[in-house]
């Protein structure tokens, strides 16, 4: 079990827009958190990740390290994308310049290592946050549009790069207004039914 997630509410400022969420995530899952707009997924993976614990209630319990990468990309514009993925606290500190540099190539950015990340446009920059996912050894990916400004090269290589993760033991949490990619693996979670 790598997450568990027992009566979780959630409200954000006086209203409440979830109640009573149950999820539990396994190693080799994919869970992909559905709804309409404002239902209250990113507030819900917030929670999930201890980003928001304010209006969060319920228990929450991770087993081991997790990864989460918001729908912004928490990127300093003004640092190139080696110094973004060397400093952001989502990173592996321990990751050396070359490892940084390979997981750069791996998202097709070889050649905007050094380049500050606010001349790259959206998508590049997309790319950058997400060669995190390369650089970290967390079993559990929470991860809220990761597939946004991406075009269907970016999609291909992150819907690869998930896949891999999963055949590895790991598991994903998502968020996305994209189809599904992933088929009969993936296991929707329909915040509809927890709706307040």
């Amino acid at each position: 079990m790598l997450l568990e997630a027992t009566q979780v509410a959630i409200e954000r400022g006086d209203r409440r827009l979830l109640s009573g969420v149950d999820l539990r995530v396994t190693g080799g899952e994919i869970w992909q958190l559905v709804g309409a707009n404002g239902v209250g997924k990113t507030s819900l993976l917030r929670g999930l990740a201890g980003v928001a614990r304010l209006g969060v209630t319920g228990e929450i319990r991770h087993a081991g390290a997790f990864l989460y990468l918001g729908h912004a990309s928490a990127l300093k514009l003004g640092l190139s994308a080696v110094d973004n993925l060397r400093w952001h606290p989502a990173s592996d500190v321990t990751a050396s310049a070359g490892q940084i540099c390979e997981a750069l190539a791996a998202v097709n950015l070889a050649g905007y290592e050094h380049r500050p990340v606010g001349a790259l446009s959206a998508g590049q920059q997309r790319r950058v946050a997400l060669a995190r996912l390369l650089l970290s050894d967390a079993p559990l990916w929470l991860l809220d549009e990761p597939f946004t400004a991406l075009d269907v090269a970016g999609c291909e290589w992150l819907e690869a790069c998930v896949r891999s993760h999963l055949n590895g033991g790991g598991a994903t949490v998502f968020t996305s207004h994209q189809p599904s990619r992933f088929g009969t693996l993936q296991q929707d979670l329909d915040l509809g039914h927890y709706a307040v």
